[in-house]
């Protein structure tokens, strides 16, 4: 009897997620490649790439696929979609039950989840009107920067001056950190500066729903422990991350696969 497996992609804005599971729920394979010029054209790049990981032809061999994220409606083969909320509150629960707020920074938005005891989301609160505070706000600042937004966690820790930039527009911030450098300023204040100034947009979001104690950060800006500590400081809680960070989307929406198959049976 061939074995089954389970699916969950996560086309978001800059980066298209995948994920498959087993039988018994264990992840087999998973990717994560830039996004292309269309969710369509991400998700059949990335399901093409996790199931070859998985040692599948195509994405018609698995039993159960899930689409979530910006493009979850562009999904080719999939059973279904699901919102990137429930998704990111299924898998954070599902790796630590303790969990009771998520944070997740996305290219283009950022999201506060608030969770309840059984996973199901609570609360949430979303920015998708502006850019300052996302990934793509990150990105921008290391382009006048001139490096890698990789190093903007490593080179923020070499500060040892407070630089404050604004965080009300990402246009804005360019110019002040243009500025800086025009004065001379070091680049690590710089760069701490814009980590204490997305810290300082997203605790706004985090405390219309309530953040408390157990927070994980999800999204690919969590892999930046500069704003992570920066948050820290900010909303007065410790904030978990993961390896699979960037994947929990995905996650969620696989393990959702995984029970709809389940309870089909």
């Amino acid at each position: 009897m061939a074995k089954k497996y389970f699916a969950g992609c996560d086309v978001g804005s800059t980066y298209t997620k995948a994920v498959i599971l087993d039988e018994q729920g264990n992840i087999v394979a998973h990717t994560t490649i830039r996004s292309k010029i269309n969710s369509e054209q991400s998700a059949v790049a990335a399901m093409a790439e996790v199931c070859e990981k998985a040692g599948l032809k195509d994405s018609k061999e698995l039993s159960y696929l899930i689409g979530t994220g910006y493009g979850r409606n562009k999904v080719p083969f999939a059973d279904e979609n699901i919102s990137e909320i429930s998704c990111h509150a299924m898998g954070v629960h599902v790796t630590d039950p303790s969990v009771k707020a998520i944070i997740d920074i996305g290219g283009q938005d950022v999201k506060g989840i608030s969770i309840d005891t059984d996973g199901t989301v609570k609360n949430f609160a979303m920015n998708d009107k502006c850019a300052a505070g996302t990934g793509r706000f990150l990105d921008v600042m290391a382009r006048v920067l001139e490096v890698k937004v990789e190093e903007l966690g490593d080179l923020g820790d070499k500060s040892t001056k407070e630089v404050g930039i604004s965080s009300t527009c990402t246009v804005f911030a360019e110019s002040e950190v243009i500025s800086q450098l025009a004065m001379g300023t070091n680049k690590c204040d710089i760069i701490h500066g814009i980590h204490k100034s997305v810290a300082g947009r997203v605790s706004g979001l985090c405390h219309r729903i309530g953040v408390r104690d157990d927070v994980v950060m999800t999204g690919g800006v969590a892999q930046n422990h500069g704003i992570v500590k920066a948050l820290q400081e900010q909303l007065g809680h410790e904030i978990h991350t993961t390896p699979l960070t960037q994947y929990n989307g995905a996650l969620g929406a696989a393990l959702f696969a995984y029970q709809k198959a389940l309870k089909n049976k």
